[in-house]
This record gives structure tokens, sequence and C-alpha cells, in this order.
């Protein structure tokens, strides 16, 4: 890009210096040797020029179209191709809008120039962030519907890696840049748990990257950048037409509330745990009391809470149970118990 900039404006200056000195008024010296000498070295200087320049204005294009292949990058195909069709729209309408702002006295000739650009960007930036709308509208089922957007309870979790490493959960992972920033918040706090689990997101994000099977990018956004962290999520996944994954039960249900689709990471757990039946027995060990008079609670190998009625006096106890309820919901399972017969062996 350098080079060629280089040479392109170092051949535009020594055209134009070549012109230059053709219109200086020479006529008395032409076809004099001094006539001669002055014009290579004005064309000389001339692509001297062009070429200094020429690397200063290649710099500056790599460096543009550095951040061009960045942003496409962090776009999918669709938002690229709606958003270019916006802009073939876009110019129509500036075309015609010209037409009449060209016609204003004194300013207008001045306006058309800004009319067209600002007519051709907004129809380009309004037809690539509704590109999902549109496509619907053409017929079109467009592939960001199978975009996912991460929270951050979901990526500190750390069971969601485990689930993308089995290809159970297909599409493009987004992850939205302020979430990187919550999540490098929580990496500098002064709490060294908090600091521990922010670093661990972090690393889980660069694991998310190498791991991802349909597509991995951090999307910059403008979306509400003074609302809270869920209602740019929220905002974001309606926008991409894109569903949440989270472990947040309150974002699950918000939303679900606004239309939004949600994977949450503790339902699918729940549905791959071990079915358990009023009535089966267990044997589990009381570690801790429970929050009710006389509980006590022990726990499943795979983390599942298991609450024993009457359990307080047996803690720390290996003992044989009954399932007698369970209560399940997004945010965990509980199994209720009752001891049965006295077989306790410590």
């Amino acid at each position: 890009m350098i080079l060629v900039s280089r040479i392109v404006l170092a051949l535009l200056g020594a055209l134009a210096a070549y012109k230059g000195a053709a219109s200086v008024s020479l006529s008395s010296r032409v076809g004099s040797p001094y006539s001669y000498g002055l014009w290579a070295a004005l064309v000389i200087v001339g692509a001297l020029l062009g070429f200094i320049f020429g690397g200063i204005a290649g710099r500056w294009l790599r460096g543009r179209l550095r951040l061009l292949d960045r942003a496409a990058d962090r776009r999918s195909a669709a938002e690229l191709t709606v958003g270019a069709l916006g802009l073939v729209v876009g110019l129509v309408a500036a075309a015609l809008a010209g037409i009449a702002v060209a016609q204003l006295p004194i300013v207008g000739p001045y306006l058309l120039l800004p009319v067209v650009l600002l007519v051709a960007y907004v129809f380009t930036r309004i037809a690539a962030r509704k590109h999902v709308d549109i496509l619907r509208l053409v017929g079109v089922r467009s592939r960001t519907a199978q975009t996912r957007v991460i929270d951050t309870s979901a990526i500190i979790d750390g069971r969601l890696i485990e689930v993308m490493r089995t290809k159970f959960l297909s599409g493009a992972i987004v992850v939205p840049d302020f979430i990187l920033e919550e999540l490098q918040h929580v990496a500098d706090s002064s709490d060294p748990l908090k600091r521990a689990r922010g670093r661990r997101g972090l690393d889980i994000v660069e694991e998310m990257k190498k791991t991802a099977n349909g597509g991995f990018s951090v999307r910059s956004t403008d979306v509400g950048g003074e609302d809270q962290v869920d209602s740019r999520l929220v905002r974001l996944a309606r926008e991409l037409g894109a569903s949440i994954v989270t472990t947040d039960y309150n974002l699950n249900k918000v939303a679900q509330i606004q239309g939004v689709e949600v994977l949450n990471v503790n339902e699918l757990a729940n549905a791959l745990k071990p079915a358990v039946l009023p009535g089966e027995p267990l044997s589990i060990k009381v570690i801790r009391e429970g929050r009710e008079y006389d509980q006590g609670v022990g726990y499943l190998d795979d983390g599942t809470m298991i609450v024993v009625e009457g359990g307080r006096k047996l803690m720390g106890q290996q003992v044989d149970v009954e399932v007698t309820s369970i209560l399940q919901s997004p945010s965990g399972k509980m199994i209720f118990t009752r001891v049965v017969g006295h077989g306790v062996s410590a």
C-alpha cells in the first residue's frame, strides 16, 4: 500500500510540476538549455514531494484499511450485504435530494456534497442495524438468528466452555465490548476472590475464541452506553436477532419478556442431571445445617443440593434417605428427603 501510494503520488507530483512549469511564462527562453533544465528540476522536485507525501498517505490508508478489516470482522455477511444495498438506495435518494438542494441560491452548490454523504450514511446505517428485519420482510432467514451473545455470568461460570467443546452450542459466538470491560473491572478488583474470577473469565474468553465452531467476534457497540449491562445486552441481542447465553435468573426473565431467546446454562445442567423420583432411596452425607428448623443439607456428586428433614443432628454422617419432593427452577434443583430407618454410619 505504501509503495503504491508513493509511486502514484510521485507520478502525479511530476505531472503537476510539468503542467505548472508549462503555465509559467518561459516563452522567452523556450528551446534554451536553461528552460529545459528548469523544467526537469521542477518535475524532479514534484516527483520527490509526491514520493514523500505518498509515504504519509500510504501509512494513513493502511491504518484505515486495518480498521475497516476489523470492523468487517465484527459484522455478519448478512449485515454487510444489506448495508451495501442500503448504500445504493441511499445514493439514489441522495441524487434526488441533490437536485433540489442544487437549486438553492448561493449555498446550493456548497450543500450538495454534505447532503449526498449524509443521506447515503443514514440509509446505510439503518439498513445495517435493521438487516434482520429487512431480510425477514423479503422472505430470507438470516443466519444471524444463530448468533449467541454471551453474558458475563456464563463466562465466569466456566461450564460454557465445556459445552462448546462438545459442539452442542452451534452458531457464531459474540462477546460485546462492554462485557469485556465488565470482566476487566472484576479482574482489577482489590478483592482477591473477585480478581481471580475476573482473570479466569478473561482466560475463558480467550479459550472460547479458539473453541467456537461457528465463528467468534468481539462486538463494539454504541447501544445505550449509560444503561445497565443487562439492558444493553438485551437490546444488542434484539438488534442482531440473536439469543443470550447466561446463568443470570433475572436476565433470563427480562430477556424472555422482551421476546429474546435465552439459553440458560443452569437449565441445561439440570436437564442433563439423572432423574430422581419421589420414593427413590439415596445415600447422602449431611455436611451442614439447613435454613429451616431441624434440616440438614448434603450434595450429590453433580452438585445437586439435598435437603434432609430431621438431618440437623446427623451432621457429618452418611445417612440413608428417601426422596419426598423435587424443586426445579432455572437457578438450580433441590431435592427434599427424609431419613429412613436408623442406618447411620460415620
